[in-house]
Formats: C-alpha cells, structure tokens, sequence
C-alpha cells in the first residue's frame, strides 16, 4: 500500500466519507497548509491548496469546501488556545524579511560580498563567479564549500584566521569590505519606496494584544535588520531592547528586567503595546565602543557588532552581549506553559537549534509551532536534520506551511475572553474532539 493511499484511507476515516481518487499528500512550496502534532496529515488551509490536494479544478463541492472549512476552525481554535499562554515567544529566522520587505538572502549577501558581478543572482557556479580577492581569501582562510557557500560561516573562518593571525592585512581589510557590503544590504531595503512590512505589523499587533497581568511577548531574531523596530514604531508600541534609555543607549542586559507603567492609574498599571526584542546574531544599528556596545545611527564597519557563528563553532556567542541575550533565549525555553512560534529559521545554526530541541524533549509544557513556507520538504528531508528530529520527537510541535505573511494572517486576534466567551470555545473543541 502506498503513502497516498494509506494517507486517502486515513483521511477518509477521519472524514466519515471515501473518496474514489485519494487527496494528494504533498504541499507545495507557499502553498497553506498545517500538521498537527502526532498526526501524520497535512491539511489545507485555503481553497487553492484544497483544490490541488483534492483534485478540484474548479470550484469545490460542498464536501469539500465543508472540510476546508473544519480544517480551518480546528487550525483558529489550536492558534487561539495556545496563543493564550502565558508565556509566549516569536523566534524569526531570515525567511521573515524575504518576502514583501525584499530583504537580502544569505545567498544575496554572498554574491555582493564574493561575486564580480553583485547584481546577478542566477549563477550556476559559485566558484566561477567569485572574484580574484575573494578566491585569495577563500584559499588564506581555507574556506572550501564554495558551491554550497553560507556567508556568515565564512565570515566567521576569517574571525579564526584573524585570531592567530592578527597583524595579517589582506583577510582583515576583506572582512571589513564584507561588513560594509552587509550593512548597507540589511538597511537600504527598508528605505525604499512601498516597502511592504506590513506582516511585521500585523504579527507584532496581534501577537502583544496580551493580559497585562501576562508576561510581555518575547521576539527573538537572527535578522540583522530593523524590520521589528521599524514596525513596533508603527503600531506605537515600545521596544524593551537591552539599551539604556538615555540619549546615548547603551547595552546593558538589566534593562530587560525592567518595564513600563502608567502612574496616574489608582493600581499603576502595567501600559499595554510594549514587547521584548532580542536581536541574537546582533543589529545594524549595534557598534562596539571599546567594551560596550551602543545603539548609533550608521555602525562603522569595523566597529559593527555582528555575529555569524559557523556550524559546530560556538565560541563567538560567548560574548556580550551576545551572551546576555542567548541566556535570555534558553531561559525562555525553559518557562512553563510557555508557546515559541518560529517563522523563517532555516534550523542551520547548532547554537539556536539544539537547544529548541532539547526544550521540547525536556519541557512537558513547551508548545512549538514551526512555521515555513516550504515545511514540508523541510520536514520531508529536504531541511537539516533538525526538521526531522523535531517531527519524530513526539513532542508537542506543530508545522505549518506559509510564509511568514500568511502565518500573520492566519494568527487570530488575540483578546481577553470573558467567561461566557470561553465556555463558548470550550464547548466548540468539545464539538470538534479536541479534548486537550
């Protein structure tokens, strides 16, 4: 028997009907759909992906449409359940900037660092590609995987060189050049004309729309950019960042112990619209000024506070501040009821990804809801094998398929319930079978 067929049958056990042609099991990239945890079915979650999956070319016919809509109403509830605990993190990979807000790629990244011709993505061999200084520096640092490059590991090759070789002035100046060259690609985008963030706005909105009596919502990002910062001074809400609230701001990890209240309530009240923003790989904004580190407008290159750690290489991240923020990363995952949504994380850095893993198998109460928008293939072996690892884990960790737009759109405004309106979802789980 085969995987579709097998996969037909259970679907149609599921749904009480038998189809003649079994559902597709794959998802496309981009396409919508959600893998709940210990099941092994994807289920659509828009009409297009129902209509390829089910074979309706035109429009759907009502059982169809009927289950469309059931596999919605299952995704809201689980969404607005788990999004309601009281701890409750957002981790966003590269893949969150890549869409609407045109941000650079790591592929994008090495071709302005590495190839002669910057502007040209479409290169069937890197190492043709690459030009004189950079093949010199490649063989210095003995960078090898030139067909499968990742910038910020060979970034991180010339930090090692550097360090035994530190008066050495052809890697040095390169790597300069190479930060530059990052700099200005992770912050000219966001000034260009309708530049699209509106998935940050919509995720941050949604997502910090919390019980002043719960925890601030955490954002936790590798991403270099000011997407988060740009986007909360939208919506009018705070950043509590790690820098100092003075002129010059300063990294200090106390300030992330500290919030904000309104004194002129009789309780003083916590304000509403205020999150927590942990930049993990460090920011475009971030320069080193002798043993601090400050929040300026235009970072010198040399003096950028940046971290790419390679695979396997965990020494970079045991710097501040640096240091401060991983600890606050793993002691999130460590909280109880606690939800980490990712959205765009590739599972390519150990640092990051180990420890995700290891919560899940040792953090009963942890909820993790992965979302990309090629998670199948990811979870089908295409991704590291952290996917893998995650999806046999039988913990309780949920895939979506959907770019991090469509996640944003698929969150549920999150509100307070009353206490009919809770009796009300309670008993339309029941109605549903969701007994958790």
């Amino acid at each position: 028997m085969t995987n579709e067929t097998s996969h037909g049958d259970l679907a149609a056990q599921v749904f009480g009907s038998t189809d003649p042609i079994p559902p597709l099991t794959d998802i496309k990239k981009g396409e919508l759909a959600i893998k709940f945890s210990g099941s092994p079915l994807w289920l659509p979650l828009d009409e297009q992906t129902m209509r390829r999956v089910y074979r309706q070319p035109a429009l759907l016919n009502d059982d169809i449409r009927n289950r469309l809509e059931h596999h919605q109403l299952q995704a809201s509830n689980f969404l607005s359940k788990s999004l309601q605990l009281p701890n409750i993190a957002l981790f966003a990979g590269s893949g969150t900037s890549l869409g609407d807000p045109k941000g650079p790629s790591m592929w994008d990244l090495w071709a302005k660092c590495m190839f002669v011709e910057e502007e040209d993505n479409l290169i069937d061999s890197s190492t043709e590609q690459l030009h004189k200084s950079a093949k010199t520096i490649c063989e210095t640092v003995r960078y090898t995987d030139i067909e499968s490059p990742n910038i910020e590991h060979f970034l991180s090759a010339c930090d090692a060189y550097l360090t035994v070789y530190p008066e050495d002035q052809t890697v040095k100046p390169f790597l300069t050049s190479c930060k530059a060259k990052i700099l200005k690609a992770c912050s000219e985008f966001l000034t260009a004309e309708n530049v699209d963030i509106s998935a940050y706005t919509e995720i941050l909105r949604k997502l910090a729309r919390r019980r002043t009596r719960d925890p601030r919502l955490k954002v936790f990002t590798t991403n270099y950019d000011m997407c988060f910062e740009t986007a909360s001074s939208d919506l009018g809400m705070m950043v509590v960042d790690g820098f100092s609230y003075t002129r010059k701001r300063r990294f200090n990890g106390q300030y992330f112990n500290y919030d904000v209240i309104n004194r002129a309530s009789e309780d003083l009240s916590f304000i509403q619209g205020v999150i927590q923003l942990y930049k993990l790989h460090g920011s475009v904004s971030w320069e080193h000024q002798g043993n601090e580190v400050y929040e300026v407008q235009e970072p010198s290159p040399e003096l950028a506070c940046l971290i790419y750690p390679a695979k396997g290489k965990y020494q970079q991240a045991f710097i501040q501040p640096h240091l401060e923020l991983l600890s606050r990363y793993l002691e999130f995952l460590r909280l109880p009821n606690a939800c980490l949504v990712v959205s765009g994380f590739g599972f390519n850095d150990d640092h990051l990804s180990e420890p995700i893993l290891s919560a899940i198998k040792s953090n009963p109460s942890l909820k993790l809801i992965v979302s990309d928008y090629a998670a199948y293939d990811q979870v089908s072996g295409a991704g590291s094998h952290y996917w893998q690892d995650l999806a046999s884990s039988g913990a309780d960790v949920t895939f979506i398929n959907a770019s991090f737009k469509q996640l944003a759109e698929l969150i549920p405004n999150l509100t307070a319930l009353s206490p009919a309106e809770q009796l009300g979802k309670d008993v339309q789980r029941l109605l549903l079978g969701d007994t958790e």
